[in-house]
């Protein structure tokens, strides 16, 4: 198994990433790893004539309020080393250059598990971080089970042979 030293974890505070987070603090926890939680604050666009235009600046409420949901994503273990960033831009591109630019060694992410027309309309964050992305990339599709959630005698590292 390789290394872990820092995992990215983006956020869009939903049920799924709230599960994610519990999965990445497993996993910081086990690794001993540096966890940054990230939240893309998307530009809004503007629709001209039933055409999208050039998008318009994120508006003065829509960051502070952003700000204060990321800093509430906080583990339940103090000892846990943790970092919140908060970037401008569209999600799954901010997700890719954050990665690179902290050298994640893994990145560990809820997805919606939409299908069909939904995701042909929304597009799938999870999907292009997944195709695109220089290092691992954990998504969980639903919360985790408490009986799951809690960490086996053998620990990541020792079952992997590290």
């Amino acid at each position: 198994m390789l290394p872990i030293h820092t995992i990215l974890h983006p956020t869009d505070f939903s049920e799924h990433s709230r599960a994610a987070f519990q999965a990445a603090c497993m996993v910081a926890t086990e690794c001993d790893a540096h966890l940054v939680v990230l939240h893309v604050v998307e530009p809004p666009s503007t629709v001209l004539g039933g055409y999208p235009s050039v998008p318009t600046s994120p508006d003065e409420f829509q960051i502070p309020t952003a700000e204060k949901m990321l800093y509430r994503v906080a583990p339940s273990d103090p000892t846990l080393n943790v970092d919140h960033r908060l970037e401008i831009g569209y999600p799954a591109e901010e997700i890719l250059r954050v990665a690179k630019e902290l050298g994640a060694d893994l990145i560990v992410m809820g997805t919606h598990g939409r299908r069909g027309f939904g995701r042909l309309l929304m597009g799938s964050v999870a999907e292009q971080v997944l195709r695109n992305a220089e290092c691992p990339v954990l998504t969980l599709k639903q919360p985790i089970h408490e009986e799951v959630a809690t960490p086996p005698k053998t620990g990541i590292k020792e079952a992997a042979g590290v």
